[in-house]
């Protein structure tokens, strides 16, 4: 029988079911993780107490001070090809969805698998019965598991991921703590998201640097990798100090290549000086949980997504991932309680020194069922293989894309190559807006949605849970509206 303090896991049950093993949450951490320096702020201790006469009582727990044990790192996630395709109907019992819809709207707010709902439901049972001690012993530790888990599934060592709340609330902590001035500049362009629009002016407006938008393709459906490099490289001026775009537009669907705009900017990172260089931060979030890639492989210092769309994690959770690089360019917005010597710094009154994703990560009380099942999320997804949810997604998405574009009343938006896109599929039918489109769909009970921005697509989003079925009968609800 589980205890109350043990670590959260997944119920060996399910996975037997699948026929999958997940990937363990404690170990070594992946050899591209491993290599990154871990950075120790070094920071004068708090001045000793004053002498005292008796020895104090031991003290409890404390949900809050500076108590943790050592960071966990995770094992790194299964090598491709270990393990089996999964079997997708047993996969798709997992979810207690209303199978009398068909929810083709993953990239906006999915349900959870069992796991996920079993690991919520067992923290909030032992928070309702001992809120106090069980908040107490559970807090950091369950907090460092879950970014431990993160880190497994994205490459990175646990000290470079942070948690957040959602991607928006991700994308203000990275953008709200920019540490430039006047004179400097953010490069973004203007297909990305309001979030990122909104927090970058919102900071523009604090700090005096400038926010420049360059238009990176002429139509998403003929966009390619060369042009929006070209156009990107062109853009950088001796100013720009941050690269600010989206890996998969919610727009369109276009998938940047983020490795390729990596590269691009190495050479002109070489030639600048260390504080001048050019840091690539990325809104991730319909591309995490779908491409089988890690942080590493893509190249940015920064990604940032949340965990309750395409990872089906639990509601109200995200993640920022950094590079060494990044931590050193960014300032906490809000006070930690996760930072090792958080507590200790303030009572001490020194400075708390440099920048950590554990200082990134807010503190205050939380939802700390969700936060803390999040470490199962993880763990689900490496049990199922990160390169068969790659596969399975874009099979569906290009079933879906194929099936489009063979309607003389439809557009598709997206790129019909999967090097280009990655689960979001887009498109206009004649005659018709996209919240009409969406109107008339939910009559056939297909759940999609429309993009909003001032051009505005129809867009439905398979995922792992779906079935080329339910494709088909998307196709055919769409070819009725010709």
């Amino acid at each position: 029988m589980r205890q109350a303090g043990d670590a959260p896991k997944l119920n060996r049950r399910h996975l037997l079911a699948l026929g999958l093993v997940a990937a363990p949450v404690a170990g070594a951490a992946s050899e591209a993780a491993a290599a990154w320096p871990r950075r120790k702020p070094k920071t004068p201790p708090p001045p000793p107490p004053p002498a005292a006469t008796t020895a104090p009582a031991p003290e409890a727990p404390s949900a809050e001070f500076d108590d943790e044990p050592p960071l966990p790192q995770a094992a790194p996630a299964p090598a491709p090809g270990t393990l089996p395709p999964p079997d997708w109907g047993r996969l798709r019992a997992q979810w207690d969805l209303d199978w009398s819809e068909v929810d083709l709207a993953a990239m906006l707010f999915a349900a959870n698998p069992r796991p996920v709902r079993e690991a919520i439901t067992r923290h909030r049972m032992a928070l309702d019965r001992n809120p106090i001690t069980y908040l107490e012993h559970n807090n950091k530790r369950g907090q460092n598991l879950s970014r431990a888990a993160a880190g497994a599934y994205f490459g990175v060592p646990t000290d470079h991921v942070a948690l957040c709340e959602s991607t928006t609330a991700g994308i203000g902590l990275l953008y709200g703590g920019l540490t430039l001035r006047y004179g400097q500049e953010v490069l973004t362009s203007v297909h990305d998201y309001y979030v990122t629009h909104e927090s970058l002016r919102l900071s523009a407006q604090r700090n005096g640097f400038t926010v420049r938008k360059i238009t990176l393709h002429d139509g998403a459906e003929t966009a390619s990798t060369i042009d929006i490099v070209s156009r990107i490289t062109r853009a950088i001026t001796p100013a720009t100090r941050v690269l600010a775009l989206t890996w998969v537009h919610s727009s369109t669907g276009l998938k940047l290549p983020i490795r390729a705009i990596a590269d691009a900017l190495r050479p002109i990172n070489a030639g600048r000086q260390p504080a001048d260089q050019i840091i690539f931060c990325v809104d991730g979030v319909h591309g995490f949980g779908v491409e089988n890639t890690t942080l590493p492989e893509l190249g940015c210092d920064v990604l940032v997504a949340s965990c309750h769309k395409w990872l089906f994690g639990p509601r109200g959770t995200g993640v920022v991932f950094f590079s060494p690089q990044a931590l050193q360019r960014l300032s906490p917005v809000i006070p930690s309680f996760l930072a090792s010597n958080a507590y200790s710094a303030w009572i001490g009154g020194y400075d708390p020194g440099p920048t950590t994703a554990a200082r990134m990560t807010p503190g205050g009380f939380k939802a700390f069922e969700h936060v803390w099942a999040l470490a199962d999320a993880f763990q689900f997804h490496q049990s199922v293989g990160k390169e068969h949810v790659a596969r399975r997604t874009h099979d569906l998405a290009g079933q879906l894309k194929s099936g489009l574009a063979a309607m003389p009343h439809v557009r598709v938006r997206t790129p019909i190559s999967p090097t280009m896109s990655a689960g979001i599929v887009s498109f206009d039918v004649a005659g018709m807006s996209a919240r009409g489109v969406v109107s008339r769909l939910r009559q056939w009970r297909i759940i999609g949605s429309a993009a909003p921005y001032g051009v505005s697509h129809a867009r439905l989003t398979p995922s792992i849970r779906n079935t080329p079925d339910d494709i088909a009968f998307a196709l055919k609800a769409i070819a009725a509206l010709g």
